[in-house]
């Protein structure tokens, strides 16, 4: 990959992401907070765990492409977790911190797009081509996340095309 494609590619879903992430967001909002310990099977995580995760995961997948290094610190994420005291408050951090980490990825010069990091051994690419990686997590959670809402007596919002609850306008 050159770094024209790198760029292009880094756009491409730059954009990607931050039009999924208003979603994201819709979807961890729809939690309630009293029944943010709600899991459907005792295998599953609870909202909470799925929502913390999914929130914190999207910004540290920019973050960690940014930076060009993967590096996951278990008492750092319960550390920040346990700041969050409402839904809302993970909702605000999430809609705070992940435009600011585009906006950093964004910025990055093309050739740095093009500089191989290594997902735990598991594969290395480009720093671009993570960025596919990442949007896929997040919507994988994201799904897991929105099968519990209805079940946990909230609405479901829109995600690609209107729901039972949120028609699409």
């Amino acid at each position: 990959m050159n770094a024209d494609q790198a760029k292009f590619l880094t756009d491409y879903f730059a954009n990607l992401l931050e039009t999924e992430s208003k979603t994201t967001a819709k979807v961890i909002a729809a939690v309630p907070d009293n029944k943010r310990d709600y899991k459907p099977d005792d295998k599953s995580r609870s909202a909470w765990d799925l929502a913390t995760h999914l929130a914190l995961g999207d910004i540290w997948f920019i973050d960690s492409i940014i930076n060009g290094a993967y590096k996951f610190d278990a008492d750092a994420e319960k550390q920040q977790v346990a700041k969050f005291k409402s839904v809302s408050d993970l909702v605000e951090h999430y809609n705070r911190e992940f435009p600011l980490k585009l906006k950093a990825l964004r910025a990055l010069p093309p050739e740095n797009l093009t500089n191989v990091v290594d997902f735990f051994g598991v594969f290395q690419s480009p720093k671009a081509g993570h960025l596919g990686f990442a949007n896929n997590h997040s919507i994988h959670h994201r799904g897991q996340l929105a099968s519990y809402l209805r079940s946990m007596g909230s609405k479901v919002p829109s995600i690609y095309g209107g729901s039972a609850d949120e028609p699409m306008a």
